[in-house]
C-alpha cells in the first residue's frame, strides 16, 4: 500500500465527514439548493474515499493460490465503484434536488430571506457563508496535501508537467482524491456565489443554477475517474517498460533482434513482460568457446575415471559440453536482460524471454579490384 496515498485518503475522509455534518446542518434551515448540493457533495466524497481506503487495503494483500499476482487490481475495482457511485448518487441526487427546488422556487424565494428558527435570530446568509468559509479552508488544506503528494510522484516519474501526469498516473487513488478535492473547492466557491446572488437579487434561480453546475461537475469528474480505472482493468500495455526493454536489447552486444514484445499492467506494482530474441552468431559462438573448453575438460577427467570405455561415451560427453555451454550462455543473456530491465523499471515483476535462435552471419562480398 502506498503510504502517501493512504495518508491523503485518511485526511480527506476526516475533513469531508466534518464538512458533511456542517453543510447538512445549515442546508436544511436555509433551504438553499446550492448548500444542499454541497452537503450531498461532501457526503459522496466521504463515502467514496471510504471506498478508496478499502481498495487500498484489499489491493495490498500478497499473492496466494487464487491470485497469482496479488490482489492489486481490486484497488481499481473499488475505485471504479467509487466513481460510479459519485456519478449515479452525487450527480443524480444533486440534479434531482435542483429540479424539485426549481419547481418550488416561489416557496424557496420566500424562505431564503427568513430567519433560521434552528439557530435563533442568526441570519441564514451568515450561517451559509460561515460554513462555506470553513469548507473552503478545510478543502483547500486537503487539496494542498494531495497536490504535494501528487507533484512528488510526478517528479519521481520524470514528468515535468504535473498536470499532464493526471491521465498517466499509475495511482488512480491519489488522482481520485486530488480531483475530488479540486472539484470540492470549486463547488464551495460556486455555492457561495449562488447564495450571495440570490440574497442580493431575491432571484432564487441563481442558487438553483449554481447547484446544477455543482452536480454536473460531479458527473464529469466521475466519468474521468471511471475512464482512468477502466484503463487498468482492460489489459493495458506498459509502454514505458516496453521502451526500456527495446533500449536494453538494442544495446546488448549478443542480441541481433527482438520481436513479439508485449506487456500487461496488472497493477501499479506488477507488470508482466514477454519477448522473443534472436542472438548474433559471431558474438555467441566466440563467447561459447571458453565454456565448451571448460566442460570438455571436465568430461575428459570423468572419462579417465571410467574402468572400461563405453561405445560412443566420448562423443556423448563432447556433445553434452556443447549443449551445456550453449544453455548456460543463453540463460546468462536472459538474466542480464531481466536484471537491467528491473533495475530501470522495478514494477516489471515477471519477465518471460524466449530465445528463438541464432542469426547466421552472412559475409559481405568485397568488390573486385
Amino acid at each position: 500500500m502506498s503510504a502517501g496515498s493512504k495518508k491523503v485518503v485518511l485526511i480527506a475522509i476526516c475533513g469531508n465527514a466534518v464538512l458533511t455534518i456542517l453543510k447538512f446542518t445549515v442546508a436544511v434551515p436555509t433551504h438553499s439548493a446550492a448548500m444542499m448540493n454541497e452537503a450531498i457533495h461532501s457526503l459522496m466524497d466521504t463515502l467514496n474515499q471510504l471506498f478508496l481506503l478499502m481498495g487500498l487495503k484489499s489491493g495490498n494483500r500478497p499473492a496466494d493460490r487464487r491470485y497469482a499476482f496479488g490482489h492489486g487490481q481490486k484497488k481499481y475495482l473499488w475505485n471504479l465503484w467509487s466513481a460510479i457511485g459519485l456519478f449515479s448518487i452525487g450527480c443524480g441526487l444533486g440534479l434531482s434536488h435542483a429540479w424539485h427546488a426549481w419547481q418550488e422556487s416561489h416557496h424557496i424565494a420566500d424562505q431564503v430571506t427568513v430567519k433560521s428558527t434552528l439557530f435563533g435570530s442568526t441570519d441564514p446568509l451568515v450561517l451559509a457563508m460561515g460554513v462555506l468559509l470553513i469548507a473552503l479552508l478545510v478543502e483547500s488544506w486537503i487539496l494542498k496535501v494531495a497536490w504535494r503528494e501528487f507533484a512528488q510522484r510526478a517528479r519521481m516519474s520524470g514528468h515535468q508537467n504535473t498536470l499532464s501526469y493526471l491521465s498517466q498516473s499509475d495511482d488512480p487513488t491519489l488522482v481520485a482524491v486530488l480531483l475530488e478535492d479540486a472539484v470540492a473547492v470549486i463547488g464551495v466557491l460556486l455555492a457561495a456565489t449562488g447564495i450571495a446572488l440570490t440574497h442580493a437579487t431575491g432571484i432564487v434561480l441563481w442558487d438553483i443554477g449554481f447547484s446544477v453546475v455543482i452536480a454536473v461537475m460531479l458527473g464529469i469528474t466521475a466519468a474521468f475517474l471511471g475512464m482512468i480505472n477502466m484503463r487498468f482493468l482492460s489489459d493495458v500495455r506498459d509502454q514505458e517498460a516496453e521502451e526500456t526493454f527495446r533500449l536494453i536489447a538494442d544495446a546488448h552486444k549478443d542480441i541481433e533482434r527482438y520481436h513479439d514484445l508485449r506487456s500487461i499492467v496488472i497493477d501499479d506494482r506488477n507488470t508482466v513482460l514477454v519477448a522473443e530474441i534472436e542472438l548474433k552468431e559471431e558474438s555467441i559462438v566466440s563467447a561459447l568457446r571458453e565454456g565448451i573448453t571448460q566442460h570438455r575438460a571436465e568430461s575428459s577427467i570423468r572419462i579417465t575415471d571410467l574402468d572400461g570405455g563405453e561405445p560412443g561415451r566420448v562423443e556423448f560427453l563432447s556433445d553434452r559440453a556443447l549443449v551445456k555451454a550453449t544453455l548456460e550462455r543463453t540463460e546468462q543473456i536472459i538474466d542480464e536482460l531481466e536484471l537491467r530491465l528491473r533495475e530501470q523499471c522495478p514494477r516489471v515483476s515477471h519477465v518471460t524471454i524466449e530465445v528463438e535462435g541464432i542469426v547466421e552471419n552472412h559475409p559481405v562480398d568485397k568488390p573486385d579490384g
